[in-house]
Protein backbone atom coordinates (compact mmCIF):
# COMPACT_ATOMS: atom_id res chain seq x y z
CA UNK A 1 0.00 0.00 0.00
CA UNK A 2 1.16 3.53 -0.86
CA UNK A 3 1.84 6.23 1.69
CA UNK A 4 0.23 8.94 2.38
CA UNK A 5 0.37 12.86 0.72
CA UNK A 6 1.41 15.52 2.59
CA UNK A 7 -0.34 18.65 2.17
CA UNK A 8 1.66 22.24 3.24
CA UNK A 9 -0.51 23.85 5.46
CA UNK A 10 -1.74 26.20 3.32
CA UNK A 11 -4.39 23.30 2.02
CA UNK A 12 -5.65 22.34 5.29
CA UNK A 13 -9.12 22.41 5.54
CA UNK A 14 -10.60 22.28 9.16
CA UNK A 15 -13.64 19.60 9.47
CA UNK A 16 -16.06 19.74 12.55
CA UNK A 17 -16.22 16.34 13.12
CA UNK A 18 -16.44 14.04 16.90
CA UNK A 19 -13.12 12.37 18.22
CA UNK A 20 -12.87 9.13 18.24
CA UNK A 21 -15.56 7.46 20.36
CA UNK A 22 -14.50 7.33 23.95
CA UNK A 23 -14.82 2.84 24.48
CA UNK A 24 -11.99 2.93 21.74
CA UNK A 25 -9.30 5.68 23.31
CA UNK A 26 -7.29 4.48 26.31
CA UNK A 27 -4.44 6.87 27.71
CA UNK A 28 -0.61 5.54 27.09
CA UNK A 29 0.60 2.24 28.44
CA UNK A 30 4.09 4.41 28.79
CA UNK A 31 2.67 7.59 30.29
CA UNK A 32 5.52 9.05 33.08
CA UNK A 33 3.58 9.45 36.42
CA UNK A 34 4.10 13.49 35.84
CA UNK A 35 2.14 13.64 33.02
CA UNK A 36 -1.17 11.99 34.40
CA UNK A 37 -2.76 14.68 36.59
CA UNK A 38 -3.62 16.45 33.18
CA UNK A 39 -5.46 13.18 32.14
CA UNK A 40 -8.42 13.39 34.12
CA UNK A 41 -11.21 15.83 32.75
CA UNK A 42 -9.05 17.35 29.98
CA UNK A 43 -10.01 16.82 26.61
CA UNK A 44 -7.40 15.47 24.42
CA UNK A 45 -5.77 17.57 21.38
CA UNK A 46 -4.42 14.57 19.93
CA UNK A 47 -5.43 10.66 19.30
CA UNK A 48 -3.17 8.49 18.17
CA UNK A 49 -3.74 5.43 15.76
CA UNK A 50 -2.65 2.44 17.74
CA UNK A 51 -0.94 1.01 14.06
CA UNK A 52 0.81 4.53 14.06
CA UNK A 53 1.60 3.77 17.96
CA UNK A 54 3.07 0.48 17.21
CA UNK A 55 5.02 1.69 14.36
CA UNK A 56 6.95 4.69 16.63
CA UNK A 57 7.12 2.31 19.62
CA UNK A 58 8.82 -0.36 17.63
CA UNK A 59 10.82 1.60 15.54
CA UNK A 60 12.32 2.99 18.91
CA UNK A 61 12.64 -0.43 20.09
CA UNK A 62 14.62 -1.55 16.96
CA UNK A 63 17.47 0.73 17.94
CA UNK A 64 17.41 0.18 22.05
CA UNK A 65 20.49 -2.53 21.42
CA UNK A 66 22.48 0.42 19.50
CA UNK A 67 21.73 2.86 21.68
CA UNK A 68 20.59 5.31 18.66
CA UNK A 69 17.95 7.95 18.61
CA UNK A 70 15.20 7.38 15.92
CA UNK A 71 13.04 10.03 14.17
CA UNK A 72 9.60 10.42 11.90
CA UNK A 73 6.47 12.36 10.76
CA UNK A 74 2.98 12.04 12.57
CA UNK A 75 0.81 11.92 9.70
CA UNK A 76 -2.76 12.57 9.84
CA UNK A 77 -5.85 15.55 10.23
CA UNK A 78 -7.04 18.14 12.10
CA UNK A 79 -10.43 19.00 13.19
CA UNK A 80 -12.85 20.68 15.64
CA UNK A 81 -15.45 19.90 18.08
CA UNK A 82 -17.63 22.06 19.78
CA UNK A 83 -14.85 24.78 19.38
CA UNK A 84 -11.75 22.79 20.46
CA UNK A 85 -9.41 21.45 17.73
CA UNK A 86 -7.55 18.50 18.11
CA UNK A 87 -5.68 15.72 15.20
CA UNK A 88 -5.61 12.54 14.78
CA UNK A 89 -2.65 11.19 13.91
CA UNK A 90 -3.31 7.93 11.52
CA UNK A 91 0.27 7.38 10.57
CA UNK A 92 3.79 8.11 10.05
CA UNK A 93 7.06 7.98 8.06
CA UNK A 94 10.41 7.95 8.27
CA UNK A 95 13.44 7.37 6.24
CA UNK A 96 17.22 6.65 6.60
CA UNK A 97 18.62 8.54 9.30
CA UNK A 98 21.79 9.72 10.97
CA UNK A 99 21.75 9.18 14.49
CA UNK A 100 23.67 9.10 17.92
CA UNK A 101 22.73 8.31 21.34
CA UNK A 102 22.00 12.04 21.68
CA UNK A 103 21.36 13.45 18.16
CA UNK A 104 19.37 12.37 14.98
CA UNK A 105 18.41 13.50 11.81
CA UNK A 106 17.43 12.52 8.13
CA UNK A 107 20.03 11.43 6.04
CA UNK A 108 20.09 13.30 3.23
CA UNK A 109 19.25 11.14 0.78
CA UNK A 110 16.57 9.30 2.29
CA UNK A 111 15.00 12.51 2.96
CA UNK A 112 14.82 13.30 -0.70
CA UNK A 113 13.46 9.38 -1.92
CA UNK A 114 11.01 9.83 1.44
CA UNK A 115 9.32 12.82 -0.28
CA UNK A 116 9.25 11.68 -3.72
CA UNK A 117 7.43 8.55 -2.46
CA UNK A 118 5.02 10.41 -0.61
CA UNK A 119 4.42 12.59 -3.46
CA UNK A 120 3.48 9.67 -5.72
CA UNK A 121 0.79 8.82 -2.86
CA UNK A 122 -3.06 8.75 -2.92
CA UNK A 123 -3.55 9.26 0.62
CA UNK A 124 -3.78 13.11 1.72
CA UNK A 125 -3.00 13.71 5.14
CA UNK A 126 -1.37 16.38 7.07
CA UNK A 127 1.85 16.75 8.58
CA UNK A 128 0.73 16.91 12.20
CA UNK A 129 4.12 16.56 14.09
CA UNK A 130 7.20 14.82 14.43
CA UNK A 131 8.05 11.63 16.55
CA UNK A 132 12.16 11.15 18.04
CA UNK A 133 13.47 9.23 21.09
CA UNK A 134 15.77 9.82 23.50
CA UNK A 135 16.83 6.29 25.12
CA UNK A 136 17.36 6.12 28.35
CA UNK A 137 17.29 9.89 29.08
CA UNK A 138 13.43 10.54 29.38
CA UNK A 139 10.47 12.54 27.79
CA UNK A 140 10.90 16.45 27.11
CA UNK A 141 12.00 18.96 24.43
CA UNK A 142 15.87 19.56 24.81
CA UNK A 143 16.79 22.97 23.00
CA UNK A 144 18.01 21.40 19.77
CA UNK A 145 13.93 20.16 20.12
CA UNK A 146 12.59 23.10 20.49
CA UNK A 147 14.34 25.15 17.60
CA UNK A 148 13.08 22.12 15.46
CA UNK A 149 9.73 22.80 16.62
CA UNK A 150 9.67 26.24 16.35
CA UNK A 151 11.27 26.21 12.39
CA UNK A 152 9.32 23.05 11.29
CA UNK A 153 6.62 22.44 13.25
CA UNK A 154 4.95 26.36 14.42
CA UNK A 155 1.66 25.57 13.62
CA UNK A 156 -1.19 25.10 16.86
CA UNK A 157 -1.88 21.25 16.05
CA UNK A 158 2.22 20.90 15.60
CA UNK A 159 2.52 18.10 18.04
CA UNK A 160 6.39 16.31 19.23
CA UNK A 161 5.61 12.77 20.39
CA UNK A 162 9.07 11.63 22.59
CA UNK A 163 9.45 7.94 23.38
CA UNK A 164 11.90 6.57 25.75
CA UNK A 165 12.24 2.94 24.49
CA UNK A 166 14.62 2.12 27.40
CA UNK A 167 12.00 3.76 30.36
CA UNK A 168 9.28 3.14 28.80
CA UNK A 169 8.23 6.05 29.05
CA UNK A 170 5.88 7.72 26.09
CA UNK A 171 5.01 11.56 26.16
CA UNK A 172 3.61 14.92 23.64
CA UNK A 173 4.32 18.22 24.04
CA UNK A 174 3.57 21.50 22.07
CA UNK A 175 4.52 24.78 21.78
CA UNK A 176 2.37 28.04 22.81
CA UNK A 177 4.05 31.58 23.41
CA UNK A 178 7.16 29.90 22.88
CA UNK A 179 6.89 27.78 25.85
CA UNK A 180 6.75 23.76 26.51
CA UNK A 181 3.49 22.18 27.09
CA UNK A 182 2.15 18.86 27.21
CA UNK A 183 -0.29 17.83 25.23
CA UNK A 184 -2.75 15.11 26.39
CA UNK A 185 -3.39 12.25 24.04
CA UNK A 186 -4.92 9.23 23.30
CA UNK A 187 -4.67 5.94 21.86
CA UNK A 188 -7.33 4.86 19.79
CA UNK A 189 -8.25 1.61 17.71
CA UNK A 190 -10.95 0.86 14.99
CA UNK A 191 -14.24 -0.54 16.01
CA UNK A 192 -14.21 -4.48 17.01
CA UNK A 193 -10.81 -4.98 17.53
CA UNK A 194 -8.48 -3.86 20.42
CA UNK A 195 -5.16 -5.39 19.93
CA UNK A 196 -3.07 -2.80 21.30
CA UNK A 197 -4.00 -3.32 24.37
CA UNK A 198 -4.81 -7.25 24.81
CA UNK A 199 -8.35 -7.31 24.62
CA UNK A 200 -10.98 -8.73 22.09
CA UNK A 201 -14.18 -6.69 20.97
CA UNK A 202 -17.44 -8.33 20.34
CA UNK A 203 -18.86 -8.06 17.11
CA UNK A 204 -22.06 -6.25 16.48
CA UNK A 205 -24.62 -8.83 15.81
CA UNK A 206 -25.75 -7.93 11.67
CA UNK A 207 -29.64 -8.50 11.76
CA UNK A 208 -30.78 -9.66 8.30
Amino acid sequence: MKGPVILGGKDLEVEEMSPPAQERTLPHKWLPKEALPMYSGKKAEMYLFKTAEEKVRNHALSKVKEGLEVMGFLLGEVFTHQGVEYTVVRDVATTDLEATSVSVRFDPEGFEALFASLECARFRYVLVGWYHSHPGHGCFLSSTDISTQKGMFDRPYHTALVVDPVRKEMDAFCLSDGEVLRRKFLVYWDEFQNPYYGESVRPKKIRM
